[in-house]
């Protein structure tokens, strides 16, 4: 299995991939967002000394109770950043709405990080066009809209129906296969079992034969089940998750604390042997 990116080729088996968040906007719900860019690039940089091997850049915060910012403010926030990045690291841009992308595409990234859940395929002939590749997450409905009472009967056959309409949505807008990244969406219009079940059953994934990002990061669901209700405080579930990710097969994992990831993801890799 391999990845294609504006130019750039992942190959898969590999060690899981780490991306690093970095939030350009003081509105993060992890309480770690920088509004000025000279700060954000710092950090970056800081991530991956850690060892992040991709950097994931929003500008607009996910959180469901704030009104969204306007596509000029983030696109202009994205473009700063970008024009200043010097890393030959892999970045990935975080935005589900198409004037954004193509703004920060056309200046620079690999990645589109789509939490829209590609409601139409704008976004995919965006990435056709460029190059970039294609992160289509699972989800319900339009983002920054709680979507907290939406549950399942059986969640991994619904992200098994969604995945199949939207990789043919997206490859049918000239995206290649081998530019595709499934994102199971956690936390994303689902219930507490529906996350835990994700995480039980990655690997009934595979089949798609694409790597599969698992955005284990200080989520609600960590939350829920430690009692823990600061973010940041939810570092050593969040490690748990992706050590449970890794063991199921994920690919990449997207996290705010890059380092104890890092050590996490060389210390399972060591106890399987190198698998």
């Amino acid at each position: 299995m391999k990845l294609l990116a504006r130019g750039m080729v992942l190959e898969w088996p590999r060690r899981p991939l780490v991306m690093g968040i970095v939030n350009l906007s003081v509105d993060s719900f992890s309480g770690d967002g920088l509004a000025d860019v000279k700060a954000a690039l710092e950090k970056a940089r800081g991530l991956l000394d850690d060892g992040a091997d991709i950097i994931d850049l929003g500008a607009e915060s996910a959180r469901t109770n704030r009104a969204p910012i306007s596509e000029q403010e983030e696109a202009a926030q994205l473009v700063r950043f970008i024009e200043r990045w010097e890393s030959p690291a892999l970045l990935s841009i975080n935005t589900w709405r198409p004037a954004v992308a193509r703004a920060a595409l056309a200046v620079g990234g690999h990645i589109l990080n789509d939490i829209g859940a590609l409601p139409t395929d704008e976004n995919a002939r965006i990435c056709a066009g460029t190059g970039a590749a294609l992160l289509i997450m699972h989800s319900i409905g339009q983002p920054k809209v709680p979507h907290i009472h939406v549950g399942y009967d059986d969640i991994m056959a619904r992200l098994d129906e969604f995945f199949t309409a939207k990789i043919a949505l997206a490859e049918g807008a000239g995206v290649p296969s081998d530019a595709l990244i499934l994102d199971p969406g956690i936390d994303f219009a689902k219930q507490r079992a529906d996350n835990l079940r994700i995480y039980r059953e990655l690997d009934r994934l595979h089949h798609f034969g694409r790597p599969i990002l698992l955005p284990v990061s200080r989520k609600t669901v960590i939350g829920e089940v430690l009692g823990i209700k600061n973010p940041a405080e939810r570092d050593a579930g969040t490690v748990a998750c992706a050590v449970q990710g890794m063991l199921r097969g994920a690919s990449i994992f997207r996290v705010h604390n890059v380092r104890a990831t890092v050590q996490a993801v060389r210390m399972v890799s060591a106890l399987e042997g190198g698998r």
